[in-house]
């Protein structure tokens, strides 16, 4: 029996600072907001107690800030440019929580390379790459920089 092949994604070399890149959407449900807080342990009644929410200034149950970032995540490596080439995720820096995501939003990422730094020893580099997780409206909920470590080609 073959195995599927790996998705590898970019290596160090191909990145350009400059480039840019959007990720496909992903509507946000009730069920992804109820699973992040078994997972998580986070039951904030803000997120998962609809009567308390109404009576907040959202009006409405809102969701987790990490889910936002763990569905950013996930929607930047579905764009094929991050896989098993990314060795570790090294850093997050200036991220801001914007806009609250509610159920039914849906979201995509917008990617943009704002630096790469070789790093020898390590056999790869850092790409620091700017995220914004951004609503059906385009309105940015979330955004900063993520600092991943890649592999070379070689």
């Amino acid at each position: 029996m073959s195995s599927l092949p790996l998705i590898t994604g970019l290596f160090f070399e191909d990145f350009q600072v400059g480039q840019k890149g959007t990720s496909a959407t992903r509507t946000v449900t009730e069920h992804d907001i109820v699973a992040f807080a078994g997972l998580s342990g986070d039951f904030n009644l803000i997120h998962v107690d609809a009567e308390f929410a109404k009576a907040t200034p959202y009006g409405q149950r809102i969701a987790h800030g990490l889910l936002g970032l763990a569905i950013a995540s996930g929607l930047a490596v579905q764009t094929g440019v991050l896989g098993a080439n990314v060795m570790a995720f090294r850093e997050v820096n200036e991220w801001k929580f914007i806009k609250p995501i509610f159920i039914g939003d849906t979201v995509h990422v917008e990617m943009e390379i704002a630096e790469t730094k070789a790093l020898r020893r390590l056999g790869g580099g850092l790409v620091t790459i700017a995220i914004s997780l951004n609503n059906q409206a385009n309105e940015t909920t979330m955004k900063g920089l993520w600092t991943l470590l890649v592999k070379f080609r070689g």
